[in-house]
Formats: C-alpha cells, sequence, structure tokens
C-alpha cells in the first residue's frame, strides 16, 4: 500500500491547483425531495454519486457528513463507503465530518475507522471534537500522523450556541478556543508547506479574536446559506487567509442533480474566494 503524502502537503497543493474550495456532501431530506429524489437509500445513493460525478475531479476537497448516511443504517454506510472511495478515486481529498470525541480505546476505535488505510471508510481527514480535552485526541492525532491523515478540530465554530464554551476563559485568561488553536500550532511546529491539524473556524462569526497562525489549514464553515461570503473571508481570517477552506454545502448543492449547474456553482465559489485571497 502505498504511503500518503502528509495531509498539509497534500492539501495545499489542491488549494493551489484546484482552488480554494470545499463542498458538502449533506445529502438530508429537504435537499433530496428538491433533487427529486425519494428519502431513502436509493435516494441517497443517486444524491451522493451525482455530486461525486459532478465535482470530485475539480474542486479540491468533498466533505460528507456522516450523519445523513447514518439514518438509513448499515445500507446508508455502504453508500458512504462507496462515495469516500470514489471521490478518493476521482482526485478530491475527503474531510469525513462525524466529529468524534472520546477517549481511550473508543478514540482510537473511531480514528480507525476513518484514518486507518484498512477501512473501507478511509478519509484523508476527519473532524473531531477536543471537549473532553484536546488530549483526549492523542490517539488520532498519532494515527493521522502515521497514516498521511490530518484532523480539523472544533475550535469556534458557526452556531451562535457554540460561543458559551468555545469563548470561556480559563484562570490564565486564555479562552478554551484559543488553548485548542495553541495545541494545534504545536501539532503543527515545523511542518511544511502546511501543517496536517486544522481547525474549524466558522467564516459567520464577527471577528475572530484569537490567534489564528496554528501553520495548518482552517475549515470554513459558514459559506453560503449561513450568510457568509467570499469577502468575509479576510475580515475574519486575517493573515491565515490563505490557509482557509471555504466549506459551502447548500449553496452549490441546490443546483443539482444538474451536474453542470454543480458544477458552475462550485466555479463560482472558487472565483469569488480567489478574488479576496489573491487580490
Amino acid at each position: 500500500m502505498t504511503t500518503l503524502a502528509p495531509f498539509g502537503a497534500r492539501l495545499r497543493q489542491a488549494l493551489d491547483t484546484r482552488g480554494q474550495l470545499c463542498v458538502g456532501i449533506d445529502p438530508h431530506a429537504s435537499l433530496l425531495s428538491a433533487w427529486g429524489l425519494g428519502d431513502d437509500v436509493a435516494g441517497l445513493e443517486s444524491f451522493s454519486r451525482t455530486v461525486v460525478e459532478a465535482l470530485a475531479d475539480r474542486v479540491a476537497v468533498l466533505k460528507p457528513q456522516a450523519a445523513f448516511f447514518e439514518r438509513f443504517g448499515s445500507k446508508g454506510i455502504a453508500v458512504l463507503e462507496r462515495c469516500v472511495a470514489d471521490a478518493r478515486a476521482a482526485g478530491a481529498l475527503v474531510v469525513m465530518d462525524a466529529k468524534r470525541g472520546d477517549i481511550g480505546s473508543t478514540m482510537a476505535a473511531y480514528a480507525e475507522t476513518f484514518l486507518s488505510p484498512g477501512s473501507p471508510l478511509f478519509s484523508d481527514a476527519l473532524t473531531v471534537s477536543p471537549y473532553l480535552g484536546f488530549g483526549s485526541l492523542q490517539p488520532a492525532v498519532d494515527l493521522a500522523r502515521a497514516n498521511g491523515c490530518g484532523l480539523f478540530a472544533l475550535a469556534l465554530t458557526s452556531n451562535p450556541e457554540g460561543a458559551e464554551v468555545q469563548r470561556a476563559v480559563a484562570a490564565d485568561g486564555e479562552s478554551v478556543a484559543q488553548g485548542i488553536l495553541r495545541r494545534l500550532a504545536a501539532e503543527n511546529a515545523g511542518a511544511e508547506p502546511l501543517g496536517s491539524f486544522g481547525a474549524v473556524v466558522g467564516a459567520t462569526l464577527a471577528e475572530a479574536g484569537v490567534d489564528l497562525a496554528i501553520n495548518g489549514p482552517l475549515l470554513a464553515p459558514g459559506v453560503g446559506a449561513q450568510g457568509a461570503t467570499a469577502a468575509d473571508l479576510p475580515r475574519v481570517f486575517g493573515a491565515s487567509v490563505k490557509n482557509v477552506v471555504p466549506s459551502v454545502s447548500r449553496d452549490v448543492l441546490k443546483h443539482g442533480p444538474s451536474v453542470d449547474g454543480l458544477r458552475e456553482a462550485a466555479e463560482r465559489f472558487v472565483k469569488d474566494v480567489s478574488g479576496v485571497t489573491n487580490g
């Protein structure tokens, strides 16, 4: 089995060649209906295959939301396995949006599910929750590093409720979010051209208010339907904007099931983001 280059290096190349964009694969019931599909396994399979066919050979990152597949049980997981394999085979990097977080052997099992090359759900990166303590993620950190994969830890998310935990301040004056970012920066120390351990930071934030210079990628949900635009990225991310991976779901997916419609929507977002990050 071929050993992968570090995720950060592969992501940097993908962003530089395909543009700064992550498209979520979020087959929730309303989108399936809008596409004229049933809210069932057949609809799920048609939806995910169409998105992969349209975008996997041209966008940098595809991000399946595991929950929308898991709700159909084992048959839904089988569709997710095929989606991941096909997307990676076509050249897209796959970030599994599963937000896993636990301790000890359980965290290790989650890591093996998504970050072990022998797993049918093997992905290039995984979203993780550090809110049982950043150290609880160590099994995932170790396996990601060993297998050329990456992690995106929740730091400052786009949902307003997140602030009550993420903006909380410890006795030393450091916010919870800043502590997570500091630990990610330590994991990325010395990595070139980009570290493999990233943070999830919402593009909808009025301001970050933290140091985002972690030498790693910044997955930025909230662009599109949640209200953020490409023009907001420099304000939120400042000097780290080159390392931002804007994540768009509904504002691309709503243009399906037309393959051309999906491609044109993704291309518009890539162009908009390039205009503010390279301007």
